[in-house]
């Protein structure tokens, strides 16, 4: 079965719908999605979106990019950085345009809230910068979107898996899909494709993210010949619920909430001074990690607390209702009287595949490009969050590039001509899905997977070291040699989640290997990556990006120099 359009975006979160909507209604657009619309993970963001709008407090965009390259550790790319908190406020004021209904002042202006690693002045104290809705402020964004495209006429293909991408003579067009309902194989022909297609958190066993963060969209385009950048940046979030990963937005600490170990102390002060408990999220994982090493975690437990009940009802009710009932349903926790057991759990991939302020997929370090191949959100990297992302910046990056990506799009297909369909890569893969189905190998698929995501948590999480790290590598190639003997119990063609389970383990088990190389090869400390065996930040050897290619069936790393504007590397204190 085949099927025509001018674009297809792969991922229905803000990246892809503000992408879709900026394509404009003369194209025919497709979205494709692993699950309905909807459920796309963006919806699961809490806290806000930054923008130095300036409502509550004084404050410039200039501080805003100072903040998000510091936060960074300075790798961050600065003028890619400068076109996002420049962009911010216009951004802010589109969606409020398209209907979303950001928390107000008591004069009607948009609300704002402080959040981590945002500060006034370049640095000189916190301010009030996220813009909200609630605790629910993906969702309602990821709603209004979601209805714009649907006035459109955008067309949606909900529950479909994209095995592969379609790359004919260098050039992508298109992409080959499985129907989850029915087991059909469907080819996507298209002038351009758009990669939308989220994170990969599910590599490790505790994480904030949905089941669907498999990474599908970065793997493919890395087996595709696209170049993956920065992979051994992964974000440790400070507030999960103890043992379940499940996010307590960081608004609850821009909201004044704070943490407090087994003596009850606000430890956030002794770490960072200024800030306290709205420190970068790499350091205040760091910190409580610190904190619970040294014997001061709840109970001798692996936890600390986030203390509300100094909020009361009424705020904690009309600010942070997810968040309590969240606390109440899974972790029993009436938060306005008691503290919420937390530990730091996997949130978002700084890395992902290499692209332009324009989306534009890059096919090496060089910045030769992939045509036809676009790449947004947080599968792509642009680098605007380098080697820590500052919290409500990843709102903003999904739409501040989703839009440049859907320009990009738009303006590409114009002057393409519309390719010739072939169908021998639909074959292909219905080829690979049948031998994959026909394997009767004696390994469990629940089992590899488990395997590795306890591998990567132990090894490959907020501390680092170089045996360790061998460990993991070494585990990784050992379960991809197993999972060519794995079996597909279900042979049924309806949801076959088997199925689908073997496809997404492939994709992790590639990106796994990618995050621990590029860890191995990065001998220092920065950001998000800290290596316990190299505790400092070198810059004379690693201010540059990790770029991971496929030569052969080999990965091949090389380097790419991080793009200095405004502000020279320095210490980063708080």
């Amino acid at each position: 079965m085949d099927r025509r359009y001018d674009v297809v975006i792969v991922g229905a979160g803000l990246a892809g719908l503000r992408a879709a909507i900026e394509l404009g209604e003369g194209a025919r657009a497709a979205v494709i999605s692993k699950v309905f619309a909807t459920r796309s993970h963006s919806g699961a963001a809490q806290g806000g979106i930054g923008a130095a709008i300036a409502n509550e407090e004084p404050d410039q965009w200039e501080w805003h990019m100072f903040d998000t390259v510091k936060g960074s550790d300075y790798l961050a790319d600065q003028d890619a950085v400068e076109i996002m908190t420049r962009d911010a406020p216009n951004t802010i004021f589109e969606l409020e345009h398209l209907g979303v209904p950001f928390n107000r002042t008591p004069d009607g202006r948009i609300a704002q809230r402080a959040f981590g690693g945002h500060t006034r002045d370049f640095g000189k104290a916190p301010v009030k910068r996220a813009c909200y809705a609630a605790d629910r402020t993906g969702r309602v964004i990821l709603d209004t979107l979601w209805e714009q495209t649907l006035r459109m006429g955008v067309d949606f293909f909900d529950e479909h898996q994209v095995l592969s991408l379609i790359v004919d003579e260098g050039i992508c067009t298109g992409v080959v899909a499985y129907e989850l309902a029915t087991g059909a194989v469907v080819a996507f022909h298209c002038k351009a494709v758009l990669l939308a297609t989220g994170g990969a958190g599910k590599l490790f066993k505790t994480t904030s993210n949905a089941f669907a963060s498999t990474g599908d969209g970065m793997a493919l385009a890395y087996r595709a010949g696209a170049a993956l950048e920065d992979m051994e940046f992964v974000q440790f979030h400070p507030t999960g619920i103890y043992k379940l990963g499940i996010l307590i937005s960081e608004a609850a600490r821009g909201e004044g909430g704070v943490l407090r170990n087994a003596d009850g102390d606000r430890f956030m002060e002794r770490y960072a001074p200024v800030i306290k408990d709205l420190a970068p999220r790499d350091m205040v994982s760091r910190c409580i990690l610190k904190e619970i090493q040294d014997g001061r975690g709840i109970g001798g437990q692996a936890f600390v607390h986030l203390d509300l009940t100094h909020l009361g009802p009424d705020v904690i009710g009309r600010k942070l209702a997810e968040i309590a009932g969240f606390a109440k349903t899974y972790a029993g926790v009436d938060v306005t009287r008691e503290p919420i057991p937390v530990q730091p759990t996997c949130h978002y991939m700084m890395g992902g595949i290499a692209a332009n302020a324009d989306g534009g997929v890059m096919a090496g370090d060089s910045g030769t490009t992939l045509p036809g191949l676009f790449a947004a959100g947080e599968c792509a990297c642009v680098s605007v969050h380098g080697a820590n992302r500052l919290g409500c910046n990843s709102l903003l990056d999904t739409l501040v590039f989703g839009r440049r990506a859907g320009a990009a799009v738009r303006d590409f297909i114009r002057t393409t001509p519309t390719p010739k369909p072939s169908d021998r890569f639909r074959e292909q893969t219905e080829s690979r899905l049948s031998r994959l189905m026909a394997a009767d190998g004696t390994e469990k698929i629940g089992i590899l997977m488990a395997e590795m995501q306890q591998v990567m948590m132990e090894h490959v999480s907020v501390f680092r070291q170089a045996s360790g790290l061998q460990a993991a590598l070494q585990k990784i190639r050992e379960l991809r040699e197993r999972s060519n003997r794995i079996s597909i119990q279900d042979q049924g063609h309806c949801f076959n989640r088997n199925l689908l389970e073997a496809i997404e383990l492939g994709h992790m088990l590639d990106l796994a290997e990618v995050v621990i190389l590029g860890a191995l090869d990065r001998k220092e400390s920065r950001g998000a990556h800290w290596r316990e065996d190299f505790p400092q930040r070198d810059d004379e050897k690693f201010l540059h990006h990790t770029m991971v290619r496929l030569s052969g069936r080999a990965p091949e790393l090389s380097y790419r120099p991080v793009t200095i504007t405004r502000f020279q590397p320095r210490e980063r204190t708080y």
